[in-house]
């Protein structure tokens, strides 16, 4: 039957410059993505963000169709240069004001808001004045944005996420041998400077956990969101379950992001890997940095098989064959066990069976269209998202601690660098029109919350 714990929660995900657009209004000031997106040649199409979704004045009307769709928690992202549109300094009310009107819409319906504080979107003027991610002095800057945000909206907002997927604005956003595919698009000397700007990420993630429990008004919750790289045995037998394991320190940037932020070290597997390309980490920092979670988030939308192999490693991780089943874009190969072993790993591999855990983004994007009919039949998704599913509740029917699952996404939005080309939503966005058309997809998932089960 694949049902779901009764307190399961059930809920979609967005985030800030992908959905709000705009970009001059309110007092908001430019990020990193609104240079980087009106730079020619760095976004498919040269399409920006600027007017995404147009979901800073449609949101009520979104909202609705959150309603609609049955969900009873929606996490969404805050723009720093909302907040604080120089980065430091003054805080601007007005874009408060924008973000205590979403939510007070959003429990006008009784769905319960999380807010991650920080998506990708670095201001600009913090990019122009130290480098961003590249100084320490971001981590302290960025705790000043959490505390002016969390006292303001502390009475309304009681789940919070420190960062989005630190791989993806450091190990993406820096490199040493090309220009990186995301901004602010910054070509470094060496690969230790990269893994300095992760190491500062994390700081900020530490330091944002004090901000937030410093300046509640109220008792609350505080996670990490992570996109682990997940290792999956190509089958269980107990050598390759070991392989997977071993392998899970080095695959992607896991053992220098998620190992010191759940365990208080970097991974000394991937430390002996890196070398002199380590980053520098000054004393008390690891402390900082392992700060106490109240749950940690999951960003699973493929995996990386692995087995076990006569080398100094143990393992060896494989290349998929060309025709391997994927979704619309190069790196979604449909991997549904990823997010049974990416629960796994955090509990066996990490040895934090203590951390409740939720899936903050799974979702897929595929070559929508709308039909004679004005329909939107996508149910290569809905085949992608209930294979994931039964993967959720796996975990959980193990006793692996799964408390819920955010959908990614709630309706089609800027891809970054793919800009509007690529459809993750469970909404189509007509962008010509901000019509929106809920899809097949979002027929099945309100179908999956009715019935709290995989359907």
């Amino acid at each position: 039957m694949y049902k779901f714990p009764e307190d399961f929660y059930w809920g979609a995900a967005t985030a800030a410059y992908q959905i709000e657009g705009a970009y001059r209004e309110g007092g908001r000031k430019p990020s990193v993505w609104d240079t980087f997106s009106a730079t020619r040649g760095k976004v498919l199409n040269g399409d920006t963000g600027a007017v995404a979704c147009d979901h800073y004045h449609r949101y009520k009307a979104d909202v609705q169709l959150m309603a609609e769709l049955g969900i009873k928690h929606y996490r969404f992202s805050i723009a720093w240069t909302r907040i604080i549109p120089d980065g430091r300094g003054a805080v601007n009310e007005e874009g408060i004001d924008f973000y205590k009107r979403l939510v007070d819409c959003l429990q006008q319906y009784g769905i319960t808001p999380h807010a991650t504080l920080f998506h990708w979107d670095s201001p600009q003027a913090l990019e122009d004045l130290y480098g961003s991610w590249q100084s320490r002095q971001m981590a302290y800057d960025y705790a000043d944005y959490v505390t002016a945000v969390v006292k303001r909206l502390g009475d309304r907002i009681t789940h919070w996420m420190t960062l989005n997927e630190i791989p993806c604005f450091t190990h993406m956003s820096y490199n040493e041998k090309q220009q990186p595919p995301h901004a602010p698009g910054t070509q470094l000397r060496s690969r230790k400077e990269v893994w300095q700007t992760s190491h500062h990420a994390l700081l900020a993630h530490g330091l944002g956990c004090q901000a937030i429990r410093a300046a509640s008004p109220v008792p609350c919750k505080v996670a990490l969101v992570d996109n682990i790289a997940v290792t999956v045995p190509i089958n269980e037998s107990p050598a390759n379950i070991a392989a997977a394991k071993s392998a899970f320190h080095t695959c992607g940037q896991n053992g220098g992001i998620i190992f010191p932020a759940l365990t208080g070290t970097y991974s000394p597997v991937m430390l002996a890997k890196l070398k002199e390309d380590a980053p520098s980490i000054k004393p008390g920092d690891l402390e900082i940095i392992h700060q106490p979670l109240d749950s940690l988030g999951l960003n699973i939308y493929t995996g990386t098989y692995v087995r076990a192999a006569n080398n100094e490693d143990g393992y060896e991780f494989l290349n998929l064959p060309k025709g391997y089943p994927q979704m619309h874009m190069p790196w979604l190969n449909i991997l549904p066990e990823s997010i049974y072993w990416g629960i796994r790993h955090i509990s066996e591999t990490l040895g934090r069976n203590d951390l409740p855990v939720y899936i903050t983004e799974n979702g897929c994007a595929a070559q929508d269209e709308v039909n004679s009919t004005g329909e939107v039949i996508d149910t290569d998704r809905i085949m992608y998202l209930r294979q994931h599913l039964k993967s959720a509740h796996q975990a959980i029917s193990e006793g692996y601690p799964l408390k819920g699952y955010f959908l990614w996404s709630f309706m089609d939005n800027f891809e970054w660098a793919w800009g509007y080309s690529r459809r993750f939503g469970i909404v189509y966005v007509d962008y010509k029109t901000q019509k929106r058309i809920p899809k097949a997809s979002f027929e099945w998932y309100a179908e999956c919350i009715r019935q709290n089960r995989v359907v």
